[in-house]
């Protein structure tokens, strides 16, 4: 027997698929049995069949006889008639037809891919719109804020380091008409967990300290200005390292920035 001309008839297929006669059924079974070439083929091809199956429908637990059993209701096979006169053309005719079946299962997984791409194209479409957004309205913030600075009634006071940190500074942006103070805390390190910074309003004789608040969320603060109230009559600026909540008075020991308010 010409084994590659056996493999090629398509027989093998048709054997799979379970549509031969028990007779053909059990000729091939004890060929694959004393011919590897043939039983490497045959597990090769219910491999295949199986690879493209779990593609088609994922999440679906295919055994390969009920595989077969969906295929056979997919495509309607004629039977092999015991005296057709040519059976190689027989063979591949109804191979064609299981191969088609398969070939159903790999267009379905096809569209369901092109489907999903669709889908994450559609939901980056509306991750850009919402990053367009939020740069819009970072944009007006920034706008307001650089307003806000360069308004006529600012005062400015520069608060330089400390023994703690003495390479720490920071800015207070001081409008006393209308009691808010913009801190720039660009020059601070990031706190370690469990603390937070606590801004201080001073009188200097006697010295008189008044909590203007925290700074929040400093890790995730791009720009590092936080506005803060200040109704006070301010002398000087403190910043203390404090535990997360604030402290009623500052820990002087962990001051790391101070600066006196000019005279105007």
């Amino acid at each position: 027997m010409d084994v590659e001309k056996y493999i090629a008839s398509g027989i093998l297929e048709l054997y799979i698929a379970g549509i031969l006669s028990d007779k053909e059924n059990l000729e091939i079974a004890n060929y694959a049995k004393k011919n590897p070439e043939i039983q490497k083929e045959i597990e090769a091809i219910e491999a295949s069949i199986l690879e493209l199956s779990r593609k088609a429908s994922p999440g679906y637990n295919y055994s390969f006889k009920s595989l077969m059993n969906r295929i056979n209701k997919e495509v309607k096979v004629v039977s092999i008639n015991d005296k057709r006169g040519t059976p190689l053309l027989s063979y591949i005719g109804l191979a064609a037809s299981v191969l088609l079946a398969v070939g159903l299962f790999w267009m379905y997984q096809q569209n369901q891919d092109l489907k999903s791409e669709i889908e994450l194209v559609e939901k980056q479409n509306v991750d850009l719109e919402q990053q367009i957004a939020d740069t819009d309205s970072s944009l007006e913030q920034t706008q307001d804020l650089l307003n806000s600075l360069r308004d006529k009634n600012i005062s400015v006071t520069t608060l330089g380091g400390q023994d703690i940190s003495p390479t720490s500074y920071a800015k207070a942006y001081w409008n006393k008409e209308n009691k808010k103070v913009f801190i720039d805390a660009k020059g601070l390190p990031e706190p370690p967990d469990g603390f937070v910074y606590q801004v201080w309003s001073l009188k200097l004789s006697p010295l008189t300290p008044t909590s203007m608040g925290l700074l929040e969320d400093f890790a995730t603060d791009e720009n590092k200005v936080f506005a803060l109230n200040n109704p006070n009559d301010s002398e000087a600026f403190g910043i203390t390292l404090e535990p997360a909540g604030g402290s009623e008075a500052p820990t002087l020991e962990q001051l790391y920035t101070l600066g006196v308010v000019s005279a105007s």
